[in-house]
């Protein structure tokens, strides 16, 4: 008989393994993903360059030494940047999650899978100028596609059934499993190598959800992404270099990411990966609300129009209340002061107060000139929310997934408005039709903030043709964008 000796290598978990073994895989999906996906990448573009606007991002933004300029590093949306990929990717990162206006998905976890973006673009763009150096053949869009479709899945899939904002950890853990693995297959990984690059991933540590709550909610959550992403391109290339991994990250007695950070419990997958989550994946087309509050957003707007149509002053108005899902109540329901802009995009009062009160929710309206309006605090004052249970049912349920709202306001004479309910925000798959319009609008519109009409034509003509674009080298995609 063998004695196994304590300090034996075991088998790496499962869960590492199966990630491996669908990155290493087949093309996942067919037309619809990759349509999605398309989308998918406008969209995440556009918003990086809306949150150029804004000093609080760009402040963070560019080469860790000033005027650092890296040979054959990719390009920065956007900007002059040219950077190693690590530093890209947090700045691709930082500037797409900095206004809360990408995508998300929302399951027992929930996140932004397109935050991934920022590590997949500045890896590809990367290895592409160092493939033209040296003679070969740069990858192509197509392939930035692919990664951002297992990405996508790889956080959505293990968002489903695990919680981890329950035990205080933030999202952004799977922004940085899900790059770790798709750069490792655009590097060139060997099985082995991703798995290590995975095991690296857990073993480093986890973001705290301290930055999204009060007392202490900041503008960490705007760029937390961005960290997450650039660090799971840091640990792939340490893996390329034969750095060893720790093949029971997960499950080892003690020290293992399970008794550390799960209390025990072990993850739930219990859905093959493929491309169920981009195919499904949640756009903010309309406003730059937290999504819990998207529907609830909707509702306002729609009865900001009926009190302007019956006269109806705020004055009127006694209290409103709000039907909505238990995850609303346990992230964005809150009252008493708001500090800071971050603090203000995640409270679902102050997301309907300023539709009720101006007609419209734009980035801008979350900053401190807007924010002072007493009116805005006056009437956050009334807004009320309760958990409808259906709607929580309904919320889990992968065949519907909807993020209902139902608002009724209640006025100071006795009347009460009818409810306006919304189930499925405009972004919603079951609304695609509707939406897609107003996010390619939103692309354009973002494009025209940073770019003159001549190049933001050029980019505008490429990206729309999704045959043309999927052939385009990653390179030449990116070289459009450099202002």
């Amino acid at each position: 008989m063998t004695t196994r000796h304590a300090g034996a290598r075991p088998t790496p978990d499962a869960v590492l393994l199966a990630i491996a073994d669908y990155v290493l895989g087949a093309d996942p999906g067919g037309e619809l993903a990759y349509e999605t996906a398309h989308y998918c990448l406008l969209d995440t573009l556009g918003c990086g360059l809306e949150a150029l606007g804004y000093p609080a991002c760009t402040k963070l933004l560019g080469p860790i030494v000033p005027g650092t300029w890296v040979p054959n590093g990719a390009r920065v949306p956007g900007t002059q940047f040219q950077l190693d990929p690590v530093q890209a990717a947090f700045n691709i990162g930082a500037m797409i999650r900095w206004l809360d206006f990408n995508d998300t998905w929302l399951a027992a976890e929930w996140g932004h899978p397109s935050d991934n973006l920022g590590g997949i673009a500045a890896t590809a763009d990367w290895l592409a100028r160092e493939a033209l150096a040296r003679g070969h053949t740069p990858p192509t869009m197509r392939e930035v596609l692919t990664a951002m479709i297992r990405a996508h899945e790889i956080q959505g899939i293990i968002a489903l059934e695990n919680s981890f904002n329950r035990v205080g950890l933030d999202h952004v853990l799977l922004v940085k499993v899900a790059t770790t693995a798709v750069v490792g297959r655009l590097l060139g990984l060997s099985r082995e190598e991703i798995v290590n690059a995975l095991s690296l991933a857990f073993v480093d540590g986890q973001s705290l959800r301290t930055y999204r709550h009060a007392p202490n909610t900041g503008s960490r959550k705007s760029w937390a992404a961005g960290d997450a992403t650039s660090r799971g391109v840091r640990l792939a290339l340490m893996a390329r270099t034969g750095e060893m991994g720790y093949p029971t990250a997960l499950t080892a007695k003690t020290w293992g990411f399970y008794d550390v950070s799960l209390k025990g419990e072990p993850l739930k997958i219990s859905r093959p990966y493929g491309a169920y989550v981009m195919e499904n994946v949640l756009f903010k087309v309309a406003y730059p609300a937290e999504f819990h509050a998207q529907t609830a957003v909707e509702a306002a707007m729609r009865i900001h129009a009926q009190l302007a149509e019956e006269n109806i002053g705020l004055d009127a108005i006694e209290r409103i209340t709000v039907r909505t899902h238990e995850a609303c109540l346990r992230i964005i329901d809150k009252h008493g002061p708001l500090a800071n802009p971050a603090d203000r995009d995640h409270c679902i009062q102050y997301m309907m107060a300023v539709p009720l009160i101006f007609g419209r929710l734009v980035a801008a309206d979350y900053e401190d000139a807007v924010a002072a309006d007493p009116r805005i605090d006056a009437l956050r004052a009334r807004i009320h929310c309760v958990e409808a249970p259906q709607f929580t049912r309904d919320y889990l349920d992968p065949e519907k997934r909807s993020i209902a709202n139902a608002v009724t306001v209640h006025l100071t004479d006795g009347r009460v408005l009818p409810e306006v309910l919304v189930e499925y925000p405009i972004g919603h798959r079951r609304r695609r039709a509707e939406g897609i319009p107003l996010l390619l609008e939103k692309f354009r519109r973002n494009l025209a903030r940073r770019f003159p009409p001549k190049q933001q034509q050029l980019i505008w003509e490429l990206s729309l043709d999704r045959a043309r674009l999927e052939r385009t080298p990653v390179n030449e995609y990116f070289d459009l964008f450099v202002i």
